[in-house]
């Protein structure tokens, strides 16, 4: 099958890999790494209103919560009769929870940060949090973009933002490795690529983006 990948999409899925791979060796052993547990003793170091703030933001970016956003978006394409977007967002969304939670994770199987500061369950190596928020939210950004391109803009910046609190959330509630979400980001963005790869492809001409 030829795959309508354009080559910036090929180096991306193929550095996105890379990363994942890499990664994925050197958390391979029992004991953290300098930079994992140098990284988190440094987030704790944070004033508690900030940390009481991010903690929040992770509590509200869970399982319910973007559940809530999906659900949402996906009524909203359905009412908009955006079909092609609305095949993007399933297959982004419901994909990447197959690969990390149903694959990547029990094949790495590495145990979470110790000292949590809430209750999460499950191997932490990669984060399905950086890599839900990745494929998610930058999916919005290109749908709502395509159909509103005044406000590619502050889409792009607003995903950009949230998604650094997520991240920067996680680390403060000790529910993953910074590598662990370094993996994650790289999954997220390798599955989003191939998606707005097909997605792309099937649009009409006339909403096609030049190679």
């Amino acid at each position: 099958m030829n795959l309508p990948l354009r080559p910036r999409d090929w180096t991306v899925v193929a550095l996105a890999i890379a990363g994942l791979l890499l990664l994925g060796r050197l958390v391979a052993g029992e004991d953290p790494l300098p930079f994992d547990a140098a990284l988190l003793e440094e987030v704790g170091h944070l004033p508690g209103p900030l940390r009481l703030t991010l903690l929040q933001i992770y509590r509200m970016s869970g399982v319910g919560f973007t559940g809530a956003l999906v659900l949402a978006a996906l009524i909203y394409l359905i009412r908009k009769r955006w079909w092609l977007d609305l095949r993007l967002l399933v297959v982004a969304t419901g994909g990447i929870l197959g690969i990390v939670d149903i694959w990547l994770k029990p094949l790495f199987d590495r145990a979470r940060p110790h000292e949590k500061l809430l209750v999460v369950d499950g191997p932490s190596f990669p984060s399905g949090h950086a890599a839900g928020s990745v494929a998610f939210y930058f999916a919005m950004v290109a749908i709502l973009s395509l159909h509103y391109p005044r406000l590619r803009r502050p889409l792009t910046l607003g995903a950009l933002t949230w998604t650094a609190l997520v991240w920067l959330s996680t680390l403060v509630a000790r529910a993953h490795w910074p590598t662990d979400l370094l993996a994650g980001g790289a999954v997220g963005l390798a599955w989003l690529t191939i998606c707005l790869a097909f997605w792309r492809g099937a649009q009409p001409p006339a909403n096609r983006q030049p190679p």
